[in-house]
Protein backbone atom coordinates (compact mmCIF):
# COMPACT_ATOMS: atom_id res chain seq x y z
CA UNK A 1 0.00 0.00 0.00
CA UNK A 2 1.57 3.43 -1.38
CA UNK A 3 1.53 5.94 1.57
CA UNK A 4 0.19 9.63 0.11
CA UNK A 5 1.97 12.51 1.75
CA UNK A 6 -0.20 15.81 1.75
CA UNK A 7 0.51 19.51 1.67
CA UNK A 8 -0.38 19.47 5.23
CA UNK A 9 2.29 16.73 6.20
CA UNK A 10 4.89 18.92 4.31
CA UNK A 11 4.19 22.57 4.86
CA UNK A 12 5.29 24.01 8.12
CA UNK A 13 3.49 25.21 10.97
CA UNK A 14 3.53 28.03 13.55
CA UNK A 15 4.10 26.73 17.61
CA UNK A 16 4.56 29.69 20.51
CA UNK A 17 7.58 28.16 22.64
CA UNK A 18 7.99 27.85 26.36
CA UNK A 19 10.94 28.59 28.04
CA UNK A 20 11.09 24.91 29.28
CA UNK A 21 10.09 24.00 24.90
CA UNK A 22 13.06 26.10 24.03
CA UNK A 23 15.29 25.08 26.31
CA UNK A 24 15.02 21.08 24.90
CA UNK A 25 15.03 22.49 20.97
CA UNK A 26 17.97 24.99 22.31
CA UNK A 27 20.47 23.38 19.81
CA UNK A 28 18.42 23.09 17.18
CA UNK A 29 17.54 26.24 16.97
CA UNK A 30 21.06 27.49 17.22
CA UNK A 31 22.21 25.08 14.15
CA UNK A 32 19.13 27.15 12.28
CA UNK A 33 20.82 30.55 13.47
CA UNK A 34 24.27 29.00 12.52
CA UNK A 35 23.07 27.97 8.90
CA UNK A 36 21.24 30.82 8.56
CA UNK A 37 23.68 33.58 9.34
CA UNK A 38 26.98 31.30 7.97
CA UNK A 39 29.13 31.31 11.23
CA UNK A 40 31.22 28.39 11.54
CA UNK A 41 29.97 24.94 13.37
CA UNK A 42 31.03 25.19 16.92
CA UNK A 43 29.60 28.62 17.54
CA UNK A 44 26.23 26.85 18.97
CA UNK A 45 28.47 25.93 21.72
CA UNK A 46 29.21 29.62 22.72
CA UNK A 47 26.06 30.76 22.15
CA UNK A 48 24.11 28.51 24.05
CA UNK A 49 24.31 29.87 27.44
CA UNK A 50 23.71 33.50 26.56
CA UNK A 51 20.39 32.56 25.03
CA UNK A 52 20.08 30.36 27.90
CA UNK A 53 20.29 33.41 29.83
CA UNK A 54 17.88 35.54 27.46
CA UNK A 55 14.82 32.96 28.77
CA UNK A 56 14.63 35.02 32.21
CA UNK A 57 14.66 38.55 30.53
CA UNK A 58 11.13 40.47 30.90
CA UNK A 59 8.92 39.78 28.30
CA UNK A 60 10.50 36.77 26.41
CA UNK A 61 8.45 34.84 24.17
CA UNK A 62 9.30 32.94 21.10
CA UNK A 63 7.62 31.57 18.28
CA UNK A 64 8.97 28.14 15.93
CA UNK A 65 8.23 26.42 12.57
CA UNK A 66 7.70 22.82 13.04
CA UNK A 67 7.55 20.50 10.00
CA UNK A 68 5.68 17.72 10.24
CA UNK A 69 7.65 14.23 10.49
CA UNK A 70 6.71 11.55 7.92
CA UNK A 71 7.34 9.19 10.84
CA UNK A 72 4.45 9.40 13.45
CA UNK A 73 7.12 7.93 16.34
CA UNK A 74 9.52 10.49 15.73
CA UNK A 75 9.37 14.66 16.97
CA UNK A 76 8.46 17.27 14.05
CA UNK A 77 11.46 19.28 12.83
CA UNK A 78 12.29 22.58 13.91
CA UNK A 79 12.87 24.36 10.91
CA UNK A 80 12.67 28.30 11.65
CA UNK A 81 12.85 30.25 15.03
CA UNK A 82 11.99 34.12 16.60
CA UNK A 83 12.72 35.47 19.72
CA UNK A 84 13.13 38.21 21.80
CA UNK A 85 12.07 40.44 24.92
CA UNK A 86 11.88 43.70 25.73
CA UNK A 87 14.59 46.70 25.36
CA UNK A 88 16.46 47.47 28.59
CA UNK A 89 19.36 49.82 29.63
CA UNK A 90 21.57 47.31 30.95
CA UNK A 91 21.17 44.94 28.11
CA UNK A 92 24.65 44.61 25.56
CA UNK A 93 22.74 45.05 22.57
CA UNK A 94 20.93 48.31 24.19
CA UNK A 95 24.44 49.58 25.12
CA UNK A 96 26.08 49.47 21.76
CA UNK A 97 23.02 50.53 19.98
CA UNK A 98 23.08 53.66 22.62
CA UNK A 99 26.61 54.09 21.93
CA UNK A 100 26.18 54.11 17.99
CA UNK A 101 23.39 56.62 18.29
CA UNK A 102 25.61 58.70 20.04
CA UNK A 103 28.36 58.71 17.82
CA UNK A 104 26.70 59.55 15.01
CA UNK A 105 25.26 62.83 16.93
CA UNK A 106 22.04 61.43 17.99
CA UNK A 107 20.94 64.01 20.16
CA UNK A 108 20.52 63.33 23.75
CA UNK A 109 16.87 63.66 23.28
CA UNK A 110 16.60 61.30 20.42
CA UNK A 111 19.20 58.82 21.79
CA UNK A 112 16.43 58.88 24.69
CA UNK A 113 12.96 58.39 22.72
CA UNK A 114 14.53 55.94 20.29
CA UNK A 115 15.62 53.32 23.21
CA UNK A 116 12.81 54.19 25.39
CA UNK A 117 9.95 51.58 25.37
CA UNK A 118 10.85 49.04 22.79
CA UNK A 119 11.06 45.07 22.16
CA UNK A 120 14.26 43.29 21.26
CA UNK A 121 13.08 41.39 17.70
CA UNK A 122 16.46 39.09 19.09
CA UNK A 123 16.43 36.52 16.70
CA UNK A 124 14.44 35.50 13.35
CA UNK A 125 16.47 32.85 11.36
CA UNK A 126 14.62 30.46 9.09
CA UNK A 127 16.80 27.15 7.38
CA UNK A 128 17.29 27.71 3.29
CA UNK A 129 15.72 24.18 2.78
CA UNK A 130 12.61 25.47 4.34
CA UNK A 131 12.54 29.08 2.96
CA UNK A 132 9.63 29.98 0.18
CA UNK A 133 6.71 29.21 2.98
CA UNK A 134 6.24 32.75 4.01
CA UNK A 135 7.53 31.96 7.20
CA UNK A 136 9.45 34.87 7.95
CA UNK A 137 6.96 36.83 8.25
CA UNK A 138 4.41 34.69 9.55
CA UNK A 139 6.96 34.37 12.53
CA UNK A 140 7.75 38.28 13.15
CA UNK A 141 3.93 38.57 12.90
CA UNK A 142 2.99 36.19 15.73
CA UNK A 143 5.91 37.14 17.51
CA UNK A 144 5.16 40.56 18.16
CA UNK A 145 1.26 40.11 18.45
CA UNK A 146 0.12 41.04 21.87
CA UNK A 147 3.39 43.20 22.48
CA UNK A 148 2.90 45.94 24.90
CA UNK A 149 6.11 47.94 23.77
CA UNK A 150 5.73 51.19 21.83
CA UNK A 151 8.59 49.62 19.24
CA UNK A 152 9.91 47.01 17.74
CA UNK A 153 13.91 47.05 16.91
CA UNK A 154 16.50 44.64 15.61
CA UNK A 155 20.01 44.51 14.13
CA UNK A 156 20.50 42.79 10.36
CA UNK A 157 23.56 42.30 8.52
CA UNK A 158 24.22 44.79 5.80
CA UNK A 159 24.38 43.09 2.45
CA UNK A 160 24.88 45.21 -0.86
CA UNK A 161 21.10 46.54 -2.36
CA UNK A 162 19.73 45.74 1.25
CA UNK A 163 19.13 42.28 -1.31
CA UNK A 164 18.47 39.18 0.66
CA UNK A 165 15.31 38.04 2.01
CA UNK A 166 15.60 39.18 5.46
CA UNK A 167 15.86 42.46 4.25
CA UNK A 168 12.98 42.21 1.66
CA UNK A 169 10.93 41.07 4.96
CA UNK A 170 11.85 44.08 6.93
CA UNK A 171 11.09 46.49 4.42
CA UNK A 172 7.63 44.96 3.29
CA UNK A 173 6.93 45.02 7.19
CA UNK A 174 7.72 48.83 7.26
CA UNK A 175 10.97 49.10 9.38
CA UNK A 176 13.32 52.13 8.97
CA UNK A 177 16.73 52.78 9.53
CA UNK A 178 17.75 53.57 13.06
CA UNK A 179 21.71 52.78 12.46
CA UNK A 180 23.21 52.01 9.36
CA UNK A 181 26.57 50.29 8.85
CA UNK A 182 27.43 49.79 12.83
CA UNK A 183 29.90 47.23 13.95
CA UNK A 184 29.31 45.42 17.23
CA UNK A 185 31.90 44.21 19.38
CA UNK A 186 33.07 41.06 18.54
CA UNK A 187 31.87 41.27 14.99
CA UNK A 188 33.68 41.97 12.45
CA UNK A 189 30.68 42.37 9.98
CA UNK A 190 28.47 45.89 9.43
CA UNK A 191 25.11 45.44 10.73
CA UNK A 192 21.90 47.83 10.38
CA UNK A 193 19.66 48.38 13.36
CA UNK A 194 16.18 48.65 12.18
CA UNK A 195 12.96 49.55 13.78
CA UNK A 196 9.47 50.41 13.57
CA UNK A 197 6.14 51.46 15.62
CA UNK A 198 3.84 48.63 17.48
CA UNK A 199 1.22 46.87 16.47
CA UNK A 200 2.46 45.81 12.80
CA UNK A 201 -0.56 47.10 11.45
CA UNK A 202 -0.14 50.19 12.63
CA UNK A 203 1.19 52.82 11.16
CA UNK A 204 4.65 52.62 10.50
CA UNK A 205 6.33 55.55 11.54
Amino acid sequence: MRTVVTDAQTTPYLVDLTPPEFRQRLFEALSIYVEAMGYPRGTEQSRAPMWSEHLHRPGWRAVGALLPNTDPTQPDSLVAVAYGYNGAAHQWWHQQVRDGLRRTGHSPQNVEATLDDYFELTELHVLPSAQGHGLGGRLCSRLLDGVSAQNVMLSTPEVPEEDNRAWRLYRRLGFADVLREFTFAGDRRPFAVLGRRLPLDGPVA
